[in-house]
């Protein structure tokens, strides 16, 4: 199976948070899933961690290659840019990363690298994927937080991204 390609300072286990999410959907389609995330204007649809959504050069809603933009989550205001963008091809994951951050001092800063990925399974199935780690004082204060918030707004998306794709079948 396919893995997120990380950058350095970025990789799980040297930062201090991480967390990753995974489900396998039958009847999907890694292109179906992608129409989804893709779409920034559809993410508060079926996430509602994620508000406020703006792309600087007032371009968007679909991300792409460089694509500056940034959006509300866990009450970080986010800025972002797309480092990965490979849209679903025959036998290729699809790919999607961005290198987030919050502006601040020592006490605030947070800079996260957030990956997608979307690989067609045998069976008409779907692996879904996001992982994140992150950097920073805030990121240290909710590695330890229990239940872990990131891990379970993760899993929110996760899953309402495959049902987003889902309802978009009918």
């Amino acid at each position: 199976m396919s893995d997120i390609h990380w950058p350095q300072g970025y990789l799980p286990g040297t930062t201090d948070n991480y967390v990753s999410n995974e489900i396998t959907v039958a009847g999907l389609s890694t292109a179906e899933v992608w129409a989804q995330l893709n779409n920034t204007a559809a993410w508060p649809g079926y996430y509602s961690n994620a508000s406020d959504i703006r792309f600087h050069d007032g371009t968007g809603p679909e991300l792409r290659q460089g694509a500056r933009f940034r959006f509300t989550t866990f009450g970080f205001l986010v800025e972002g840019e797309v480092t990965e963008h490979v849209p679903p091809t025959a036998g290729q994951a699809a790919r999607v990363a961005w290198h987030g951050w919050v502006e601040g001092d020592a006490a605030t800063r947070l800079d996260v690298h957030h990956a997608w990925l979307f690989e067609d399974l045998p069976g008409g199935r779907v692996r879904i994927l996001t992982q994140e780690t992150q950097n920073g004082q805030p990121a240290r204060d909710l590695a330890k937080t229990k239940p872990n918030p990131m891990l379970n707004a993760h899993q929110e998306w996760i899953d309402g991204l495959a049902a987003a794709a889902q309802q978009a079948r009918v």
